[in-house]
């Protein structure tokens, strides 16, 4: 099968809103053994909507729209798809009362023209939204298919997991299988060059690599007539993948480092202090993130003054006059004084330029230096990272958590 992706919205023409949809959804039909060959984007006009749609569905035998089913009058992607099928639309009670009940839930009242979200052709497939108040839908005629999906990237991705992906796997006798790979340390075009020979004689499963945020995904994806004999396919390249990544493959799944991090200290009850200046609070958010850290996590600490290294961490005044706040000396001492703080097993600490300025030839913008103190024992690591003062900030704040797992995975199992 042949898919394309429509999304849907003068916004996202403008730049105003970045289109992160096209990209999950492309690679989840791809997981799925769809290939897509065309993404577009249209803007909040019914003539070149339907135009378009024409032409997709020429071309491709599933077309996936997203954006535009809200109540206003410019959300005009749900009629404009019925129109396409020449299907009439009429009011669904059942997707009027859910919306009620969801506007009741959350304390506020409709106006009139939320009603416009519950119409749909009679021929149409309903897909409930359980995250917001527009309901997408499924239009079939002359074996080709339109789905319609709202364009939030939470009600959209929650849409299409639950109730799209069922559906489309019943149109195929085939079962397709996949398992994500999470590596970190290791830029994708690395990544990419380390599997080549791989990617080269691929045929089933297949194996592809993604960048994602500061990380690089494998997907490993098989087909076979059943779930067991696809994952047996998969075991043979996952294995291999384990085996040349070593330590910076760190999980499968869509598992984040900081929920790696923290499950290793709750499990082994080591308790941690974190230190931060340039990531500004970013490293301790990132732990708090994982359910039941609140056992091990006792404190998280934003010195980002001389005088608050020294009040509260116990930073030396000589340190810094001598090495500055920006150094291997410092980040120690930051760790060291953190964990002293509460008398725990683990301290980490930030301390860095993330810019714009700030910057010299010595100590240029991007220099983050680290320290992690474990059980008595301390280490500090020095990087300069690329990009924006957001994107260090980001890019250290994931480094240190993979650097402390290593060290935890070298030191405590």
């Amino acid at each position: 099968m042949k898919a394309e992706i429509i999304t849907v919205g003068t916004e996202i023409l403008l730049g105003d809103i970045l289109n992160t949809n096209s990209r999950y959804l492309a690679r989840e039909l791809a997981g799925m053994g769809i290939e897509v060959y065309y993404q577009l984007t249209v803007g909040d006009n019914e003539e070149r909507l339907l135009s378009t749609l024409k032409e997709s569905l020429n071309r491709s035998d599933i077309v996936i729209c997203t954006g535009g089913l809200g109540p206003t009058e410019d959300d005009i992607t749900k009629e404009v798809c019925a129109k396409c099928f020449d299907y009439k639309l009429e009011l669904h009670k059942p997707s009027l009362e859910a919306m009620l009940e969801r506007f009741k839930h959350m304390n506020r009242v409709p106006t009139k023209n939320n009603e416009k979200q519950a119409y749909f052709p009679k021929e149409a497939y309903i897909l409930k939204n359980d995250n917001g108040t527009a309901p997408g839908c499924i239009m079939e005629k002359d074996n080709k298919m339109i789905i319609v999906l709202p364009g939030p990237p939470k009600e959209m991705e929650a849409m299409f997991e639950n109730y799209v992906k069922p559906y489309l796997s019943k149109l195929t006798d085939d079962v397709i299988e996949s398992e994500v790979l999470r590596i970190i340390g290791v830029g994708e075009s690395q990544v990419e060059n380390d599997i080549l020979d791989i990617i080269d004689s691929q045929t089933n499963p297949t194996i592809a690599t993604y960048a994602k945020g500061y990380e690089c995904t494998l997907r490993i994806t098989a087909k076979a007539k059943n779930i067991d004999e696809a994952r047996n396919l998969i075991k043979p390249m996952s294995d291999e993948m384990k085996k040349r990544f070593k330590q910076n493959l760190y999980a499968t799944g869509e598992t984040s480092i900081e929920e790696v991090v923290s499950k290793i200290l709750v499990e082994h009850d080591l308790k941690i202090a974190v230190a931060e200046s340039c990531t500004g609070g970013m490293v301790s958010a990132n732990l708090i993130n994982y359910p039941g850290i609140s056992s091990v996590f006792m404190e998280g600490c934003v010195t980002y003054s001389n005088e608050a290294k020294m009040k509260s961490l116990g930073v030396k005044k000589e340190t810094l006059d001598i090495y500055g706040a920006v150094s291997s000396e410092c980040a120690k001492e930051m760790a060291c004084g953190v964990a002293a703080r509460y008398n725990t097993n683990v301290g980490i600490a930030t301390t860095g330029i993330a810019g714009p300025g700030g910057g010299s030839d010595e100590k240029p913008v991007g220099l983050v230096y680290f320290g992690i103190y474990i059980n008595g024992d301390v280490i500090s690591k020095k990087y300069v990272f690329n990009g924006d003062r957001q994107q260090i900030r980001e890019r250290a704040t994931k480094t240190i958590l993979n650097d402390l797992r290593l060290e935890l995975l070298n030191k405590i199992i």
